[in-house]
């Protein structure tokens, strides 16, 4: 697992973004990426959007595959991730809306839809990079403590703590949905490539769990510990509670040339 400490939130949305253009510049304009909701991507897609921009990175035949999705909520809801997804990824990066799916919250058939979800994942070959961010609780995607660290996309109830990060995004508690899609925690771990990023002292106890703490349902970002190619990306305040911080400082500093990205910390 690398682990990069950043000194701002704008500074960890370049370091991840670069990550990203990395990895996706060899694959070509087909990348296949998966995508995250919530505050904690937006400033990388920002910076992911400013490189297509630039002509500096090619997405133009690239997939994305939302995590999850609230059930029952409309799709043009400005909360719905059909919207946000749209708003944060597929205008900004110039993504054919037709190559970017997201779980379908208002299926009458909940389980055949997240057969097909995994189905449509698989039909492009997997996901190549898999962004994520990392709720208070540790969950990703909406894997709840307790899930299945090898679960498939399924329906999941809303842990209680969720539910009040959220609220945030709605008129009050009451108004966040109890239910969603989400991918798995073994869907998750199929990609060839994580970024997970997160900022602000609330994410700092997750983080280190996440990172540090031992591998268990009730963290379940923790199963990022056995992905092979899993990047962290962090501000200081979310960094606050590793124990191995400054080692994680030293070794990104001291990086060799053909490993270093081009926003440095």
């Amino acid at each position: 697992m690398e682990v990069i400490i950043c000194p701002s939130v704008q500074r960890v949305g370049e370091v991840a973004a670069a990550k990203a253009a990395r990895i996706a510049g060899p694959i070509g304009p087909g990348v296949v990426l998966g995508v995250a909701t919530g505050s904690s991507p937006v400033q990388t897609f920002a910076e992911l959007a400013r490189l297509v921009d630039a002509g500096e990175l090619d997405l133009s035949e690239a997939s994305a595959f939302a995590l999850d999705e609230y059930v029952g909520i409309a799709e043009g809801h400005p909360e719905s991730y059909h919207e946000i997804i749209r708003k944060t990824v597929t205008e900004p990066m110039h993504l054919d809306p037709a190559r970017v799916h997201v779980p379908n919250g208002f299926a009458a058939d909940v389980a055949a839809a997240c057969q097909e979800y995994e189905e449509a994942i698989r039909a492009v070959g997997g996901v190549d990079i898999q962004f994520l961010g990392v709720g208070s609780n540790g969950h990703i995607g909406f894997n709840e403590p307790t899930s299945s660290l090898s679960s498939r996309t399924r329906i999941k109830t809303l842990a209680a703590r969720t539910l009040e990060d959220n609220a945030r995004f709605f008129a009050s508690v009451d108004e966040v949905p109890r239910h969603c899609l989400t991918q798995g925690l073994g869907t998750i771990m199929d990609a060839r490539h994580v970024i997970l990023v997160a900022t602000g002292a609330s994410k700092a106890h997750a983080i280190a769990q996440v990172v540090e703490g031992p591998v268990t349902a009730m963290y379940p970002g923790s199963v990022l510990q056995f992905h092979p190619h899993a990047t962290i990306v962090v501000d200081e305040d979310a960094a606050a509670e590793l124990t191995l911080a400054d080692y994680y400082r030293q070794t990104y500093a001291n990086l060799p040339d053909w490993q270093r990205l081009d926003a440095r910390p």
